[in-house]
Order: structure tokens, then sequence, then C-alpha cells
């Protein structure tokens, strides 16, 4: 049986200052879109039939490696894109037949309708440059192992010591029915010696490799068409060569392709009028940092704790959307879906564009009512952001803001907050549209005594303060605020001691 989740129509507490209201949002999307529990990065959003599916890795809460968990399915109708449906596991790491035990992770999958109508699920196992396919008759599973990507002899693409890495399946069934796999893994540095098959193979960049009609079978010779970092020159990758995390769409005549590059935080993408030569570099999509767009390209200067970054784009209704990724909990092992709108205009150009709290919602949130403080689409310290550990390593970040949540990963439906918010930490939110708003309320448990300071930009000057007192337990506090009819931000920052954990705001 399915279960479901509607994150709209919450009923949600007015606070004033002599009553308490109670009354109904309008039905709204967020992000992250998904529940708060819900820990889903390198989302590959697809419509089929009158549904949006979002497939990805699957981390856990507090987990200590990436993708921990089986892999589950979440979907939406295409005319309500706040109102997702939780399809269930659909295919589990014991399934692989060279996973039995479970020890392998399933890293970043990507998902095609198949010239036979089915439907293919491609994964990496572990780091074991194996890409495996499994297969369903249906987009929500329960899918099947199917076999993995081989040469027509049976062996396995690139089994020997010295050839490229497979890594992050991205698949495109073309127009004329050809399949095509887009993979590779280039870091910047050296990796770990205890991954011992990572020193048998090389890194080149990424690679584009046809296949047979049985979606599997190695039909010619794999084609390098990415570059890696130290290789880019006068090639117009420099600065953002290709990392990981290869997406493939094809948009008209054009085929896009989407990929994290050396940066980390970044989504970005090239364009050819050809599956299997001639991309060209097009630019920043979404940095989970909202570095570029902000002016600066320094970590320290982001607008976000930043990591590794993986997603796909999607046309819901003729309004297309970027998917990615953001880290929480002080790590990179916990990491959430997001979702933008973006444009690709006349000439096959994507502008660069921000995070948001309204993401899917396509317009700005109702400017009332009580919002979760986990849809900060913006958190750093007194001192700025920063970026979560190394790829293999954790850095905690004790004197920062982070995103947290109550219970184990998965239990009784946990919530999550912003813990640990310091003198001179930020929380940032956009969108809202106000009407009238003539108050702020914020749920806190401080430690300490100050004030939480609201303004409509971040570094501009507060339109509020809020007193905040040391509290044993969440407690509201409340100000009058006059903000004017129209678009604003809101962004809340703590001035005092102690620290603070924020569960929410209310407008009213």
């Amino acid at each position: 049986m399915k279960a479901f989740y509607y994150i709209g129509y919450k009923k949600s507490i007015i606070i004033n200052l002599n009553r308490i209201e109670v009354f109904i949002l309008e039905k709204q999307a967020v992000n992250p879109f998904l529940p708060s529990y819900e820990y889903i990065p390198d989302g590959e959003p697809y419509v089929f039939g009158d549904r949006l599916y979002i497939y990805g890795s699957h981390d856990r809460f507090n987990g200590k490696l990436f993708c921990l968990n089986d892999y589950v399915c979440w979907s939406a109708p295409i005319d309500d894109l706040s109102d997702w449906r939780y399809e269930g596991i659909i295919y589990r790491k014991k399934q692989d037949p060279k996973n039995k035990l479970g020890l392998y992770q399933m890293f970043a999958p990507d998902v095609t309708r198949g010239i036979d109508g089915k439907y293919y699920l491609y994964y990496t196992l572990g780091f074991r440059s194996i890409i495996g396919v499994a297969v369903c008759d249906t987009p929500s599973g329960n899918f099947e192992f199917y076999g993995y990507i081989s040469l027509p002899d049976g062996e396995l693409l690139w089994n020997k010591k010295g050839d490229p890495y497979l890594f992050d399946p991205g698949v495109l069934v073309d127009d004329d029915e050809k399949v095509y796999l887009y993979s590779g893994f280039a870091p910047k540095q050296g990796v770990p010696s205890l991954l011992t098959d990572f020193k048998k193979r090389t890194f080149e960049g990424g690679y584009v490799i046809e296949l047979g009609s049985d979606m599997k079978t190695v039909v010619s010779e794999p084609k390098l068409l990415f570059p890696k970092i130290g290789e880019a020159e006068g090639t117009g990758f420099e600065g953002h060569e290709f990392f990981e995390a290869s997406s493939i769409r094809k948009i008209k005549d054009t085929y896009y392709f989407i990929y994290s590059s050396i940066n980390g935080h970044e989504l970005c993408y090239a364009t050819s009028k050809s599956p299997t030569a001639g991309f060209t570099f097009g630019g920043t999509i979404i940095s989970n940092g909202d570095l570029y767009i902000n002016g600066s390209n320094e970590d320290k200067d982001a607008y976000n704790y930043i990591g590794n970054n993986h997603g796909g784009i999607v046309c819901v209704k003729g309004q297309w959307y970027v998917f990615y990724h953001r880290q929480t909990n002080r790590h990179h092992y916990s990491r959430q879906a997001l979702a933008e709108p973006i444009q690709i205009k006349e000439d096959g150009s994507i502008a660069q564009v921000e995070m948001t709290s309204s993401g899917l919602n396509n317009g700005p949130l109702q400017g009332k009512g009580e919002y979760e403080s986990y849809i900060a689409c913006n958190l750093m310290s007194k001192n700025g952001a920063g970026r979560y550990g190394t790829y293999f390593g954790n850095i905690t970040f004790r004197g920062h803001p982070y995103l947290t949540q109550t219970g184990k990963d998965r239990e009784n439906n946990p919530t999550q907050y912003i813990a640990n918010m310091r003198d001179g930490a930020v929380a940032g939110y956009k969108y809202f549209f106000f009407k009238d708003l003539k108050g702020i309320a914020v749920q806190v448990n401080c430690t300490g005594s100050g004030e939480m300071l609201i303004a409509t930009s971040l570094h501009s000057e507060p339109i509020a303060s809020i007193p905040i007192k040391q509290s044993l337990s969440y407690t509201y506090f409340r100000k009058e605020v006059n903000i004017g009819r129209g678009k604003q931000a809101l962004y809340f920052t703590y001035k005092g001691s102690g620290k603070v954990d924020f569960k929410s705001f209310v407008l009213s």
C-alpha cells in the first residue's frame, strides 16, 4: 500500500499580542519539496504520463557514508507540484547479484523509458566501476535486476587495470531509438589508498557510450567528450571542468549535458547538436551556495554550506526546472532534494538561478502563516559559511548553524530545524508575497538571551528586533512589524549570548 505525504493545507497558529488565530494556508510547494525526514540527493526528474517522478540516491540521516539506504521514489501530479506521493522502495541493494550482502552502496541512478516501453534503472555499484541495470513495467517500481553494462561477448565494460572509471550513469533514448549512456569521474586530487579499485583506474573525464536495443550491451567504442582539470585549455570548459554527475536531456534538436564541475557545488551545462560530439560549455545553472550569482567564487563567501552537487532538468507543463541537492547535519552524507524554475532562452542559453525557499511553487510563498525553519535557502555564521569536509572526510563546523532533525533516520516522521545559531548567525528565506503583514513571531529554544533581527535583504538594516529570552523548551517570541505589499525575502539574524535552536516562524 502506498504512503502519502502532503505538504500543503497546513493548519497554522498565528500569534498576536492578545489572541491566537488559527487558519488554513493555501496549498504551497517549498524547498526541500519532500518531507523533511527524506534525504534524496542526485535527483533525476522525469515526467511519465501525468506525473513527475524523482529518482535519486538515498542518504541516511546522520549517515557516515554516501547512499546507505535502498532506492525509493516519489512522484507528484504535474498539475500540483506540492502534492508528493511516496512510491516506496523501488530497488534494494541486495537485489544486485554482486551485492547479496548489501555491503556496497548504490550511487546516483538514472531512469529512462526503453525502446520496448519498459523502464530501465541504471546505477553504479559502490566504488567498483560497475554499472548495473534493473527493469520494470511501470516507472514507480518495483524494479528487478536485469544485467550489467557489458561488451558483446558478455565481459563487463572497463573491467581491467588501466581502464577508465564508470560512475554516475546518465541515459538517453534518442528519437531514432539509439541509446546513449554518459558516465565518468575525474576528481581534482588523488583518491584514498583504501579504495583499491580506484588505484587501478584512469580518470580522464566524461564519456559517451552507445548501447544496443537491449539497453545494456556496448555497440561502439566509448568516446571521451568532457575534459578533466588540467586538460581543458582552449576548450571553453576552463574553470568548470568535468568532475561527475552526468545527466543528459534533448530539447528540440539540441542535446543538453548537465554535470557537476570540478568546483563541486555547481551544476553546469554544455550543448551540442550531436549526442556524441561537439559539446560547448554553456555556464552554471545552480550553485548550492549561491556562488557566482552573489558576485564571488570563494567558498568562504557562500550563502549556504556547500558540498557536492548533482541533478537534472525537466519540463513540466511548459516550465523548466533544475533539480539539485543541499547538505545538512554538518557533513556530506545527509543530502536533500531541491528544485528551482529556470528559463531556457531562445538562443538556448540558461542563466544561473538563485536558491530559494519557494522552488516548485512557481512564485513567492504566501506572506502569512507558520513556516518551518528548515526551508531556509541561505544559512551562515557570523563569519560566513564554507564547504563541508572533503569528498571522503568531515568537518564539524562546531561554531556554525546547521540543519538537523529530531529522532533517527525515518523514525516517527522526525522534523528538521536549524540548530546552533550563535551570535551573528543568519537564516534567509526567499520569497514571500506580503499584503498586510503586521507581526512576526519566532519559535526558538535559547540557552542565552538576545534578539532576532529581521531584514528583507542580506546585510541590510533590520526592520524589526524580536527580544529573545532564555527558555527551557521551544517558545514563541513576537514583534509587530510593518512590511508593505509586494515580494520580499526575510533574513533572521541572531544577536546575543548562548545558542538558539530555530524551529519555525509565524507571519501574521
